[in-house]
């Protein structure tokens, strides 16, 4: 049965919340608007996305997946990455334990002296500290025992603390995934990249070959009097330029083989490929599925979404600092003056409970400024979420229509390329039988080689292309 001192402890506590309560600045937190067009391109409804499928059953090059798995288990950010989430794991261990009783173990020992003229000394001087025994000048002090506070959580502010801590970590595995699929693509891109320079390289000697045996036959036209000197010199220079260019290539093929090792977490080393097929590949046909999908799929998105409910409590946390904070403290043991007498039953016995209600009344700039912030940081964090899916679907719509374009890119320049090398030897053989200038067949040698390259470039646009897709949709951390 509460007694009037409760009813009194009870009515002022509700009144100090009430009074604390009206203290509180009104904010207005934000929804965050997660609206998507039903369809990536009109008339196109796929359900399924091909962000499900694996990075290990997406990319069909066995070289390629065992540099992805290599960078996966090695990659520094990535593991570093592992280290912020072990930290947000241990965070939600602090939290718990910050609305359980804290108990400890402890034991004092001191003494006091008490001046003869004040009023405890002049109590001790009429009293005896034990049978026969008066007071000592020196007064021994020795205490152990157990010791616990507690503050009750009614407003629920450290279990939400929990709460935003278990978001944030979640948060930081959904960041660990964002990392991954960014990893994945950019070892798939410098790889097929690496392809693309072997076949720029291959693609170089070939027309160097091709040269000096045109340089050849300029010669022996030469000692027949057929040409002049001007075209010997011309078709040396062209040897020469091409002959150069292999170095950069080869310096480039360098620069790329470093970067992935770099990806790998490891040191410069030469990397396995397969480059004869490159112009062969044609790259997956994808499924987009739903605009709505990305909100499952991408970890970017899922990672805001996380953040965007963590801000929601905190809110409810700084808030809760405008309300009064209820505590216990007790503790049992035992106290004496003489070590003596420290363990006798049931003299030296102690114990001790006391309850405590405080509240901010004066000066709350500190907790209104956190709680401000608080709200900053939730529509902050709604906005980022917004943000977020707006740059995913617009991800997803780029590079579907750049798969379109480069398809049709690549079939013209194929064209392009098929009639520049039948245009090769009609050249050569107008060249020797006289009826065209020997500029003519440097031209279209010239143009050949440019086409080709081109045709490379366009080919690993197009594989690039694919692997932006296949990470805009939200795949390669599976």
């Amino acid at each position: 049965m509460l007694t009037n001192k409760h009813h009194v402890l009870l009515v002022t506590a509700l009144a100090m919340a009430v009074l604390q309560a009206c203290g509180i600045p009104d904010m207005t937190k934000k929804t965050a608007d997660t609206q998507l067009p039903e369809q990536f391109k009109p008339g196109v409804n796929e359900q399924t996305s091909s962000a499900s499928v694996k990075w290990q059953d997406f990319f069909d090059d066995p070289n390629l997946r065992s540099l992805i798995d290599t960078a996966v288990a090695n990659n520094k950010e990535i593991n570093i990455m592992l280290q912020r989430i072990s930290i947000a794991e241990n965070e939600i261990q602090a939290r718990k334990g910050e609305y359980l009783p804290f108990v400890k173990l402890g034991a004092a020992a001191g003494g006091e002296k008490t001046a003869q003229y004040t009023r405890n000394g002049a109590v001790e001087d009429n009293l005896n500290i034990a049978k026969g025994q008066p007071f000592p000048a020196f007064l021994g002090d020795y205490q152990f025992g157990l010791f616990s506070t507690w503050e009750i959580d009614i407003w629920k502010k450290l279990r939400n603390a929990t709460q935003v801590a278990v978001y944030e970590y979640m948060a930081s595995g959904e960041g660990r995934n964002f990392l991954l699929t960014n990893l994945v693509a950019e070892v798939a891109h410098a790889y097929y990249e690496l392809l693309a320079l072997d076949n720029q390289l291959e693609n170089l000697r070939q027309n160097i070959a091709l040269q000096q045996n045109g340089l050849q036959v300029v010669r022996q036209l030469q000692t027949f009097a057929r040409t002049t000197a001007l075209a010997v010199k011309r078709y040396e220079a062209e040897v020469a330029k091409n002959q150069a260019r292999q170095y950069e290539i080869e310096q480039q093929i360098t620069v790329v083989e470093n970067r992935i090792n770099t990806l790998l977490g490891r040191t410069p080393q030469p990397i396995a490929r397969a480059s004869t097929g490159f112009m062969d590949i044609k790259p997956k046909v994808l499924s987009a599925g739903l605009p709505s999908g990305l909100l499952q799929n991408r970890p970017d998105i899922r990672k805001a979404e996380l953040e965007l409910k963590a801000a929601d409590l905190n809110i409810d946390v700084a808030r809760a600092n405008f309300y009064p904070s209820f505590g216990i403290k007790a503790g049992v043991g035992f106290q004496a003056f003489a070590l003596k007498y420290l363990i006798n039953t049931p003299e030296s016995l102690a114990a001790m409970v006391a309850g405590e209600l405080a509240a901010p009344l004066v000066n709350k700039n500190a907790i209104t400024a956190e709680y401000k912030n608080a709200n900053a940081k939730q529509v902050q964090a709604a906005y980022e979420y917004e943000q977020s899916i707006i740059n995913a679907y617009a991800e997803v719509a780029n590079q579907m229509s750049n798969i379109d374009n480069l398809d049709k890119n690549y079939q013209l320049k194929r064209q392009q390329v098929d009639a520049l090398v039948k245009s090769i030897e009609v050249a050569n053989q107008l060249f020797i039988s006289a009826r065209a200038d020997y500029l003519e067949v440097l031209l279209t040698q010239r143009d050949a080689l440019e086409a080709k390259k081109e045709l490379i470039e366009t080919k690993q646009k197009q594989i690039s292309a694919m692997v932006d897709l296949y990470k805009a949709l939200g795949g390669g951390w599976l």
